[in-house]
């Protein structure tokens, strides 16, 4: 008999599983919060195991022509004006040509037209309870209906629904970094950037960015530190960008003048848990294991994760338990890799102090050279083997 599962969540890793999923010979269900598809507008790059993940998935076709490629970038002063710069063949040499860069919107988009037709999709719906025995898990949907499966997977994101019920409810495994992060689509092209070139400045405790890639594919990100994240979000993000990052000039103030309030801002927490499945309910994606912005690796994560998921279902057949021990024996190395990776990475968004930032500067400076652009290619590689 055709085996069953029920998703929950309709982002990367939520579409990327009702897709592979579908491919195993799986019946999909996908329940979204959401009424209807929403997009974010920051980057996510596919590199490594992220864009073999989305090769093997049929993506690469419909990310293509959507690839921001890689840029130049302009390391700035606090009143804008230009310190060095970084050339895109630089950048390129570093990651190598099995590299992606997409908005995650434009992600979310390819996934969705390979799964519309294909799977069943249901928004404005949530999880509301769930019960299992060892053969079945049935699950009880905020539209009122009640549906059984083989398999429920959290997708769901940092704030799981999904983890909250099944998992130690009460139990909060988020482990907050004590940072915030905005990122956002630009309306407008951003005034004094060079078409194709980025403007960063990193200080003290933040970093703030702004790209320029022409119409529609522009955009925005800040990121600083804060001993208490909630009193940040609290102000919303426009207040709270506009105090941390206001002082600044050349392109931020444009950009500051641009936030929306569906502009991503949220404080940076990773999600640690010593097991992603109860049963016959398995968290995949943030829901199981948030890396964050700092890791750059969280839509390579849901990508790879769902893939593994359909491969090891496949292997086992039935035995649905056996197939999700082995899944998460695989997986975990690499997500307490780059969980790891990620909390070492907030010293480089948000430098300790003064020193930080100008011993970050030498290094920016020295990858020009070739011999240091060698090591630093080859540490890169080594990174996302």
């Amino acid at each position: 008999m055709t085996q069953r599962v029920i998703v929950s969540g309709a982002g990367i890793a939520g579409l990327a599983t009702a897709l592979r999923l579908h491919r195993a010979g799986w019946d999909v269900l996908v329940v979204e919060r959401a009424p209807a598809r929403r997009s974010s507008g920051y980057m996510v790059n596919l590199i490594g195991p992220g864009y073999e993940a989305a090769e093997r998935l049929g993506l690469l076709p419909g990310l293509t022509e959507r690839d921001l490629g890689v840029f130049t970038s302009i390391l700035t002063k606090a009143d804008g004006r230009e310190k060095f710069k970084v050339p895109a063949a630089v950048v390129q040499a570093a990651v190598g040509k099995r590299a992606m860069t997409v908005f995650r919107g434009d992600l979310e988009s390819v996934l969705y037209e390979q799964v519309r037709d294909i799977v069943t999709i249901r928004f404005g719906t949530t999880v509301q309870a769930v019960g299992q025995n060892g053969d079945e898990v049935q699950v009880d949907l905020s539209d009122g209906s009640s549906e059984r499966a083989d398999l429920l997977v959290g997708a769901d994101g940092l704030h799981s629904g999904v983890r909250e019920l099944m998992f130690s409810p009460g139990t909060d495994f988020k482990v907050d970094l004590r940072h915030l992060v905005g990122a956002f689509p630009l309306s407008r092209v951003p005034r004094d950037i060079p078409d194709g070139a980025s403007t960063t400045f990193i200080g003290p405790g933040r970093t703030a960015a702004v790209i320029n890639l022409g119409p529609g594919r522009s955009s925005a990100f800040f990121t600083y530190r804060s001993d208490d994240p909630a009193a940040e979000l609290a102000k919303g993000s426009a207040k709270a960008l506009n105090a941390a990052f206001g002082d600044l000039g050349g392109a931020v103030p444009d950009a500051l003048r641009q936030v929306t309030a569906d502009a991503y801002f949220d404080s940076v927490s990773q999600v640690v848990m010593d097991t992603w499945r109860n049963g016959r309910v398995v968290l995949l994606g943030d829901a199981a294991w948030c890396v964050t912005l700092f890791a750059g690796y969280g839509a390579a994560l849901a990508l790879n994760g769902a893939d593994e998921l359909g491969a090891v279902l496949e292997e086992h057949g039935s035995n649905v338990s056996a197939a999700l021990t082995d899944w998460e024996t695989r997986l975990r190395p690499e997500v307490l890799k780059r969980q790891a990776l990620a909390r070492k990475g907030t010293a480089q968004f948000a430098p300790p102090s003064q020193a930080h930032v100008w011993a970050r500067d030498l290094v920016m400076r020295a990858i020009q050279l070739p011999g240091i652009r060698t090591l630093i290619q080859r540490s890169i590689q080594r990174a996302n083997q």
